[in-house]
């Protein structure tokens, strides 16, 4: 049985989406940030971080929601959602996560928290702005590889926990001057992944309403 500590909308949204995906038993564990749950003892024993997601599965604790996700794809195999080891397939795999967490995800945390790395407002403010503004030359960028592969799914004809996960980091661009669903190819991909039963039911479970990006 799997344990997934989660916040709705939050970085454990694309770990909950492979889950249902996998078909696999498990558990959704709510952790309310507002009241601070992730600040708790408890909590911090099980991700000194204090950081969602944490994946908990036989003994095993896990976080960072990219390391869940391929997990969850080596572990749960016959749901097929990461080409074999080994594989240029799975080498495509991991160059689009890190993408989307050392780049895309990156920007996205200096929108949100530039209070993070800034010392007054002001500097906030500029830091925010040039971070939406790369995060729009990341979604084009995504866009054109897309239509380089020419498959339904990011990592071409496969559908893999990197498309949840781009899914997930385009739902926080909805606030944005330019969300992730004024880039046409980008839309229709992300409309194939919202699509899925199992995507749309975590998204739902979460209490998130559409639109989803």
């Amino acid at each position: 049985m799997f344990r997934l500590h989660y916040s709705p909308g939050f970085g454990s949204m694309a770990p909950h989406m492979v889950l249902r995906e996998a078909g696999a038993p498990f558990e959704l564990v709510p952790v309310d940030l507002s009241k601070g749950e992730h600040q708790s003892d408890a909590f911090r024993r099980l991700n000194p971080l204090a950081r969602i997601p944490v994946l908990e599965a036989d003994g095993l604790v896990l976080y960072e929601a990219p390391a869940i996700c391929l997990h969850l794809a080596d572990a749960l195999p016959a749901a097929q959602l990461a080409p074999p080891p080994g594989t240029p397939d799975r080498a495509l795999l991991y160059r689009w996560l890190m993408y989307l967490t050392n780049t895309l995800q990156a920007h996205m945390l200096c929108y949100y928290y530039p209070h993070r790395i800034c010392a007054t407002d002001a500097a906030a403010a500029e830091v925010k702005a040039a971070a939406e503004q790369r995060i729009a030359e990341d979604l084009d960028y995504v866009a054109a590889e897309i239509a380089r592969a020419a498959g339904p799914w990011l990592c071409g004809q496969a559908y893999t926990v990197a498309d949840p996960y781009l899914l997930m980091l385009c739902s926080w661009t909805l606030g944005m001057e330019r969300p992730a669903r004024a880039v046409p190819l980008l839309a229709s991909l992300l409309d194939r992944v919202a699509a899925r039963p199992a995507v749309r039911a975590a998204l739902e479970a979460e209490g998130l309403p559409e639109p989803w990006f």
